[in-house]
């Protein structure tokens, strides 16, 4: 997950160039990015949940399986709120500044 989201990061990011860019197509650049990156998560929740349910059922899945599944999701998400946290804090250093 964290590959993938440093070579999105990497991939999407705004490439400096000649012509500026408007404040309207970063924000919708940044938005899509941040759609994605949250639907991966989810993702990787609804994929841990639906091999939990088949390791509980008694299907044929192998357990360490399920776990690496499950750490997975566990890890994504811990990284979502953390990006989460960096982001809120770094707008509240900026609504504190004085012009």
């Amino acid at each position: 997950m964290i590959d993938s989201v440093k070579g999105n990061l990497f991939s999407t990011a705004i490439q400096p160039s000649s012509k500026s860019v408007k404040p309207a197509e970063a924000h919708q650049a940044f938005s899509q990015f941040l759609k994605e990156a949250i639907n991966k998560v989810n993702t990787e929740q609804v994929k841990s949940d639906i091999m939990t349910e088949k390791l509980v059922k008694g299907e044929n899945i192998d357990l360490h399986q399920v776990m690496i599944a499950s750490q997975k999701a566990s890890i994504s998400l811990q990284l979502a709120l953390e990006v989460r946290n960096k982001v809120i804090e770094a707008y509240q250093e900026v609504m504190r500044m004085q012009v």
